[in-house]
């Protein structure tokens, strides 16, 4: 089976940049401001210097000393805590999308996964037939899910946090689209009833985290647990007709794990591509942010 192996970055966008990276840490445009936060795969020096850093951003991410996914922000200039942006592609998607500060360092977007937008605009608008039947899982805030209701498919969007299913439906809303199925679940014991019951999805996104835990305490370890999803998950997934999307983000995964995982587990994969997601910095540093594997049928 032919593959491409790709190093992938989005295109031009108006609403983000990333404007430098290094030492342990990213400063990046989102729309009109600028926020600092820890990045740990940016292990090289910084090409601007602390103060320029400090004089750019309006407010920086201060991690705990007990928890480094967990702090808060230090605010160093005027801006609201809720904001919004836009992305828009070539082929026709426009996503407005809603951000806010949270105590994870996340403000409810991934800018690298615009890449993943594109692609499932894309296939879904040239997906043969009746509108495809597209599950979204560990779907977090939504703009995945949006970019594929955007392409006519019938979305059904699945995340362990009420809250950001909430902001999912805010995202759907803003973007001025309705009818996504919003699931509040653990994305294991979901799929596995939905494989008792016999049902079926012509496509299926996964991004899952390192780590992670469900509405009722179900703990997620991505290496320990992803193999058996991807099982259940090629269950579910019609025969023909269609297309896949994982995406993982660990530090010490190549996207070849990605690559021996769903083809261990999926039969008849065409048009199978794998490989990096990165972003540029405004000095041409590449910061990487997860390997992918993709395939579709059509």
């Amino acid at each position: 089976m032919e593959e491409r192996i790709l190093s992938l970055s989005p295109g031009a966008w108006d609403d983000y940049e990333l404007i430098d990276t290094g030492g342990f840490e990213k400063l990046e445009r989102f729309g009109d401001f600028i926020l600092s936060r820890p990045e740990p795969q940016a292990i090289w020096d910084k090409s601007l210097p602390e103060s320029e850093w400090k004089k750019q951003a309006h407010a920086h991410f201060a991690k705990e000393k007990n928890n480094p996914e967990k702090g808060n922000w230090q605010q160093l200039k005027k801006m609201p805590h809720n904001w919004q942006i836009t992305y828009k592609n070539q082929q026709g998607l426009n996503l407005k999308l809603n951000l806010a500060q949270t105590s994870f360092k996340h403000i409810g977007l991934f800018p690298e996964q615009a890449v993943n937008w594109d692609y499932l605009y894309e296939s879904i608008q040239s997906f043969p037939g009746e509108k495809p039947k597209v599950l979204n899982l560990f779907a977090y805030t939504g703009a995945a899910s949006v970019a594929a209701k955007a392409a006519g498919a019938d979305v059904t969007h699945l995340d362990s946090v009420k809250q950001v299913v909430t902001w999912s439906r805010h995202n759907m809303e803003a973007s001025g689209l309705d009818g996504i199925r919003w699931i509040v679940d653990d994305a294991l014991k979901f799929i596995k009833r939905e494989a008792r019951r016999g049902n079926i999805y012509q496509g299926i996104i996964l991004d899952p985290p390192a780590y992670g835990r469900g509405p009722d305490g179900e703990k997620w370890i991505l290496e320990e647990q992803i193999n058996e999803m991807l099982k259940i998950c090629s269950e579910i997934l019609a025969p023909v007709n269609n297309f896949l999307l994982l995406n993982m983000y660990s530090l010490s995964f190549s996207s070849l794990i990605a690559v021996n995982l769903v083809q261990s587990n999926f039969k008849n994969i065409k048009n199978a591509e794998h490989g990096e997601l990165f972003l540029k910095d405004s000095f041409g540093k590449r910061l990487p942010l997860g390997v992918f594997y993709r395939f579709r049928s059509f």
